[in-house]
């Protein structure tokens, strides 16, 4: 079954991917009012995170944010489907770096470094980064349950000299390329929600306190990596820009739980700035109240 769905989806996937922008975000419209309007896709979920939120707007101005953040949501994926065959040329116009030669500053420091970033506006084409790095580009993903799709996904970061790692294969990559003096920059996205019997540490995350992930910091620490944090900023439909913030410098000198709570108020700042580029379809807030103490 999982072949047969990738022998029928895999087509229509590729004819987007070839698609002319102005009509690409046509096409991404029409998506989006199927969606949005008549589907209705995690409507309330969306409504509820954004009530939980940022209670100090009018149900009105909400009501804003979540239409355009629905927008903004079929953008996103279909932008995904565009990298497997947007040109480097265009991808880099597309997604600009604001400070690249703070990457170039950290690699000639000889050590591996830790990326952090928020699933806000673009975090699918902030791999093109490993287009301007010395380093290899080590992204931590979650892996696709269609095996296929998984492999497409891969390919297309190969495409882009990016490599995704299962975050449960992670620490093994990550402590293989020590011993072996490998250099690289690893990508982490830590603001979803981790399944509840996991959770180590509670933090505040707009004004709630949830579990959050620690596994950036804990490996930061394990294995003295420096830590950056890159903002993504939506410019306009279509194009985004990256500005590049050190997070941390010689994390095993830092408490414990302080670089992530550091990373996470990063995080709600880049959401109150424009919180229609935030995902806000994850239950993220699902386990308010559900700390045992």
């Amino acid at each position: 079954m999982q072949l047969l769905a990738f022998v029928l989806i895999y087509p229509i996937l590729w004819c987007i991917s070839m698609l002319p922008f102005k009509i690409f975000y046509v096409l991404s419209d029409i998506i989006c009012f199927f969606v949005y309007r008549i589907f209705g896709y995690r409507k309330q979920t969306v409504r509820q995170n954004l009530k939980l939120t940022l209670p100090h707007l009018t149900d009105a101005e909400r009501l804003i944010i979540e239409r355009k953040f629905f927008t903004h949501m079929c953008d996103l994926f279909l932008e995904m489907i565009k990298t497997m065959n947007i040109s480097d040329k265009e991808i880099k116009e597309r997604f600009v770096f604001t400070n690249i030669e703070v990457i170039k500053e950290y690699e000639a420091r000889g050590k591996s470094v830790i990326l952090m970033c928020a699933h806000y506006a673009s975090w699918e084409w902030l791999v093109v980064l490993s287009k301007y790095i010395d380093f290899k580009s080590i992204a931590i993903y979650k892996k696709i349950g269609n095996k296929y799709f998984d492999k497409l996904v891969r390919d297309i970061r190969s495409r882009l000299h990016a490599e995704l790692v299962e975050s449960k294969k992670s620490i093994d990559v990550m402590e293989y390329n020590k011993k072996q003096d490998i250099k690289a920059f690893y990508g982490f996205a830590s603001d979803q929600s981790p399944q509840l019997t996991k959770a180590k540490y509670w933090d505040y995350f707009m004004g709630l306190e949830v579990p959050v992930y620690t596994g950036a910091e804990m490996l930061a620490k394990k294995l003295d990596l420096n830590i950056l944090f890159i903002k993504v900023e939506k410019v306009k439909r279509g194009y985004y820009q990256a500005t590049i913030h050190p997070l941390v410098e010689n994390p095993q000198t830092i408490p414990d739980y302080q670089i992530t709570s550091l990373y996470l108020r990063e995080v709600e700042k880049q959401i109150l700035e424009a919180p229609e580029y935030y995902f806000w379809t994850h239950k993220r807030w699902k386990h308010i109240g559900k700390k045992n103490y």
